[in-house]
């Protein structure tokens, strides 16, 4: 059996509607009171990639031990994809540092947006993705985190075929299943040709609004992502990272998140 371990994106408990925002010692003392095990971090606004010192770094860590908190990942979603050449070199850059930060944090995933994979017939932006993608894979490794592809504007099938396509280790999955959704793909399919590969997963939930054509993030049980299916496919392949709580709209984060972790701990 699937071995269930819940963690929070701090970014979800910042309250909506005009209401005071949580610092970041105060989300993570909110995580650990509504039952989580770890925390996902966001390296561009609550920790800085390219600004945090290695003291820093000991201040972070020492919060999170006196919590008992872990770190699930280190989110690092940049403006544009790895088949934008505009500001590609520093891209990479940036994302390179953020694999450091993650791995001294205690982590050893990093989650941002690939961008869209380009078609065969743009070879060029393809060969660009794979390149860019490709070194980062390599500095990866030497530091001891990977990037995950978060899951959403391709089908399980298309990403499966990029990750094929690099030498092997380069890109993992973040599997976000209300991604998926609100883009017209099937969850349970898209985890069973990318279990192989997960190395963390968003606990969320969406429907399609078939009226207005487009899909919604809903919470997490009222969806049509079907977690114990989902949770069985990534089981044949020994998952064993954390189930990350993402709410990213929300009039009352902190009362939808508390519901997530009972849903997630019944499961």
């Amino acid at each position: 059996m699937l071995q269930i371990k819940v963690a929070i994106e701090l970014a979800s408990l910042k309250a909506r509607g005009g209401s005071p925002q949580l610092s970041f010692a105060q989300a993570l003392h909110t995580a650990a009171r509504l039952g989580a095990e770890a925390v996902e971090i966001d390296g561009r606004n609550e920790v800085s990639v390219a600004d945090l010192s290695r003291t820093g770094v000991r201040q972070v860590r020492k919060m999170l031990e006196d919590l008992n908190l872990r770190v699930s990942a280190l989110s690092f979603r940049t403006r544009r994809g790895y088949a934008d050449v505009n500001e590609l070199d520093r891209r990479i850059d940036a994302t390179k540092r953020a694999l450091q930060l993650a791995y001294e944090l205690g982590t050893n995933v990093v989650v941002n947006h690939i961008g869209r994979i380009p078609t065969e017939e743009d070879a060029n932006g393809l060969s660009t993705l794979r390149t860019a993608l490709a070194d980062i894979g390599r500095e990866g490794h030497r530091v001891g985190a990977l990037l995950a592809a978060e899951t959403g504007t391709e089908s399980g099938a298309d990403l499966l075929k990029l990750i094929d396509s690099l030498p092997p280790g380069s890109l993992g999955v973040d599997f976000n299943p209300a991604n998926l959704i609100t883009h017209g793909f099937d969850p349970r399919e898209a985890a069973q040709k990318l279990g192989a590969h997960v190395l963390h997963v968003h606990a969320t939930d969406g429907t399609r609004d078939v009226a207005a054509g487009r899909g919604i993030e809903v919470p997490l049980g009222r969806g049509s992502a079907e977690f114990p299916e989902i949770l069985g496919a990534l089981e044949e392949h020994q998952y064993r990272g954390y189930l990350t709580i993402r709410r990213t709209e929300s009039s009352n984060p902190l009362e939808e998140i508390a519901a997530a972790v009972k849903y997630l701990r019944a499961l």
